[in-house]
């Protein structure tokens, strides 16, 4: 039934959409499909980072799975993808339901409803105000603003819970094995839909200890999260979460102490009441879990929106979450409601019900017709600007800005200072240098920025642009200092970066580069300009970089006695390099670069990304867990068998 809702969507290629985040996730998809099966470092975005940092692998794999399988591009792969399952996701409202309450008619109800409406446009007038015929919350998200990776995240949710409680109810060993699967599905597939379920997986555990007081239900509460864990071990690694969390910074607001106390004692207070209330009472186990997931997201949603409330991360990314979790109250509400004795009550649960429905008229009306199509999609700007630089300047490294940086990669392989998901970067300059170039009002720290870093073009936008964003606050400043190159006469502009060699690779003085400082902030040119002095006005010894694929690169350059090579790709442990056979040490250099100390004369170096331990250790772990969960399932077969 949802799939016929959403029944262009299967369909569509390119939407009117060009604001949309789906850019990213397309263009990394289109880049694993042409590297594949597993490019360990992704060259084209923040200088270069770890492949597995850009995001959870499960999207990125199924959308490329999909466009080789069947032929399509990726844009369209993407769609089928996402549309499949966010109809997979209304089922698990059921599933979910109907575990939880063992009433069919309040799963059909739950998952009605998480089809058509969303209870938080009662409170959160902004979200109501951008849904066009009152389009679902979840829905919007995904299709106006590409959260492809939330949305089926949050699909996979309700699943790993209905198998969580399957678990600690029956102990089966299957439903265990289920629910870990799922589980693992969910972080695999956006970390905003891990937080979820971070929150709703103790307050189901905490539902059952208290109502049943089984120390049994320790089991599965305990292996569900390891065998979990496990099945993500070979890319979920220390450094992931190390990564992570440091660039949390860039997407997000710090948390505040006080909203940590505030949520502690919440705790406190929902463990006491419904240790007076449903100790010992197993026909209470619903009502406490959709009790606590009311109250607790509804501090962390409401309180941030109206009280700045933030314990990490945005709250206000999980409004779909708490659409979810009011339409389980609600129903858990209604189906108490539809039992009690007298007409009333029933009276009050049509009345509630009929009125509710009621408002998704509109959109039952338009539903065909959330999903404007753009098959024109070469007279976009965004297509146009990375479509010159591909057959121009394939090789240069640039910085497209606003909706033209989203789409830059979605057709070619192009380098470019920028990239889709800055949780995944390594060199935090990276971000400086953004920042600075769009808000700054002068020339020179932008463009000393892009010399640093190796970028050879940027590309800027004035109003007149179709481009959508336009992050440059001050656009006009590169005008009469740097030379134009691509000019549509439609406010679209590509500026050359004067850069002495066009290869990423320097020979320097080694005494300099070591006695430079990195830079202390946005505008601190005196560093930025001792940088580029040393990398662009050093020995006339030029030296080449070629790429032999995503992983390995081969160096060039002739050293004299005191020099050293830096390569402007961002510094990362796992690189190593040799030169005739003899290693050379790699170090980070002041701007977060590959500095190489390769002894004097014409060498060739060869540079490769070697597998991390801590990946390899990873994969031992995650194939153990798939052995243990394939036990599991054969476990609970045998059981089926011998009943």
């Amino acid at each position: 039934m949802t799939a016929a809702l959403i029944r262009p969507y299967f369909k569509a290629k390119y939407t009117d959409k060009w604001a949309s985040i789906e850019s990213t996730f397309i263009a990394d998809a289109r880049f694993l499909i042409d590297h594949w099966p597993h490019p360990q470092w992704q060259p084209l975005w923040y200088g270069g980072t770890r492949f597995d940092y850009i995001y959870p692998p499960a999207l990125r794999y199924g959308t490329a799975v999909i466009s080789k399988t069947f032929g399509y591009w990726p844009v369209k792969a993407y769609h089928v993808y996402t549309a499949f399952f966010y109809c997979i996701g209304i089922a698990g409202v059921f599933l979910l339901i109907r575990t939880g309450t063992r009433s069919r008619r309040a799963a059909w109800l739950g998952a009605a409803a998480a089809a058509l409406m969303s209870p938080s446009f009662l409170i959160l007038k902004e979200f109501r105000d951008d849904a066009w015929m009152l389009l679902p919350l979840r829905l919007g998200v995904l299709v106006k603003y590409g959260e492809g990776p939330h949305m089926t995240a949050l699909a996979f949710v309700p699943i790993a819970l209905a198998f969580t409680w399957m678990a600690m109810e029956a102990r089966r060993p299957a439903a265990l094995a289920a629910a870990a699967v799922f589980s693992a599905a969910v972080a695999s597939n956006n970390f905003y839909g891990a937080t979820a379920l971070a929150v709703f997986y103790p307050i189901l555990v905490w539902s059952f200890w208290i109502t049943r007081q089984d120390r049994r239900i320790l089991v599965p509460a305990l292996a569900i999260p390891v065998l979990a864990y496990g099945l993500t071990a070979f890319w979920l690694v220390p450094s992931y979460f190390k990564v992570t969390s440091e660039n949390m910074k860039y997407v997000s607001e710090h948390g505040t102490t006080w909203s940590i106390w505030i949520a502690v004692i919440a705790a406190i207070a929902f463990a006491l009441a419904t240790d007076r209330w449903a100790r010992g009472k197993p026909q209470r186990t619903w009502a406490v879990f959709t009790g606590g997931n009311v109250l607790f997201f509804s501090l962390d949603i409401l309180g941030n929106k109206f009280f700045n409330f933030r314990i990490a991360g945005e709250p206000l990314r999980l409004v779909p979450e708490l659409d979810l979790v009011y339409i389980l109250g609600v129903v858990t509400v209604l189906l108490w409601m539809w039992d009690l004795p007298g007409r009333w009550p029933r009276a009050t649960v049509i009345a509630v019900t009929l009125a509710a429905f009621a408002t998704t008229a509109g959109y039952l009306r338009h539903a065909w017709h959330m999903f404007p199509l753009w098959p024109d999609y070469q007279n976009r700007v965004e297509y146009q600007v990375s479509e010159w630089l591909w057959k121009n300047m394939p090789e240069a490294r640039a910085y497209p800005s606003g909706s033209v940086r989203f789409w830059y990669d979605t057709w070619h392989d192009l380098p470019q200072l920028g990239g889709g998901s800055e949780q995944g970067l390594l060199n935090g300059f990276v971000e400086n240098a953004q920042w600075e170039l769009n808000l700054g009002p002068n020339a020179e720290p932008g463009i000393l920025w892009l010399q640093s870093m190796g970028v050879d073009t940027v590309y800027v936008s004035d109003k007149r642009s179709q481009e959508v964003f336009k992050d440059f606050v001050h656009p006009e400043k590169f005008e009469s200092v740097l030379p134009v190159i691509y000019d549509d006469h439609k406010g679209n502009f590509v500026y050359r970066v004067p850069r002495r060699y066009p290869s990423r690779a320097r020979v320097v003085e080694t005494a300099r580069l070591q006695s430079l400082k990195p830079p202390q902030g946005n505008v601190d040119v005196e560093n930025m300009r001792a940088y580029v002095e040393v990398i662009e006005r050093g020995p006339d010894s030029p030296a080449t970089v070629a790429r032999n694929g995503t992983d390995a690169m081969s160096v060039r350059a002739k050293l004299a006695p005191g020099q050293s090579i830096v390569v402007q790709e961002s510094y990362d442990p796992a690189w190593q390099a040799w030169s005739g056979g003899q290693p050379i040490a790699i170090h980070k250099d002041p701007m977060g670069l590959m500095a190489l100390d390769a002894p004097p004369g014409e060498q060739e170096i060869q540079l490769r990304f070697v597998t991390p331990l801590e990946n390899q250790v990873g994969r031992a772990v995650t194939a153990v867990s798939l052995l243990a969960v394939l036990a599991l399932f054969g476990l609970g077969v045998r059981a089926r068998q011998r009943v």
